[in-house]
């Protein structure tokens, strides 16, 4: 679990940079902000920060915060209940975002896989998102992302978030305490 003091400053941070790029949050959104480091103690590589504006049994609208170089490990979002898996639907908004999905591997990355966690990142069909560019993730789908050196917000607009359902390739992982 993430100090206090490391949540708190990621907050401000991220707040900070919403604020920068013209979006703007309520002081309780900013206060429920979710700070994100998967239970791996590694948040400016593997974490991220969210802001979640609804999320309902039909849809779902989040800020996705990434700070310089920061990833979201490799996961998907498995059928649930007898429904289909979260499918999402990343729009860039600032920075640059390299996400990885299942298909043809790119023959030359430009993210490199946080250090110590190769193992668990296999999927490397490379989609670059910059401001203003989008793209729809199929549900139980693999798939990671990173933002570029000054870090990306991404809005994200999906079907129902489940986040205790989602299987990450890393088993260490804990998305939901």
């Amino acid at each position: 679990m993430l100090d206090k003091k490391i949540v708190n400053k990621a907050r401000e941070r991220a707040a900070a940079m919403l604020a920068d790029a013209g979006i703007v949050i309520t002081p309780a959104e900013a206060a429920a902000m979710e700070i994100v480091d998967f239970g791996l103690n590694q948040l400016e590589s593997q974490g991220l920060e969210i802001v979640v504006y609804i999320n309902t049994e039909i849809y779902c609208a989040k800020e996705l915060v990434l700070f310089p170089h920061q990833t979201c490990p490799e996961h998907r979002h498995p059928d649930r209940d007898g429904k289909a898996g979260k499918m999402e639907t990343f729009r860039c908004r600032t920075g640059e975002v390299l996400l990885y999905i299942e298909g043809e591997k790119t023959a030359r990355i430009q993210a490199r896989v946080p250090a110590g966690s190769e193992a668990f990142y296999t999927v490397f069909h490379e989609v670059v998102l910059n401001p203003g560019e989008q793209f729809t993730i199929p549900s139980d789908t693999l798939h990671w992302f990173r933002a570029g050196e000054e870090g990306a917000i991404v809005s994200e607009f999906s079907s129902t978030s489940h986040d205790d359902s989602d299987i990450f390739t890393d088993t260490n992982i804990k998305r939901v305490e």
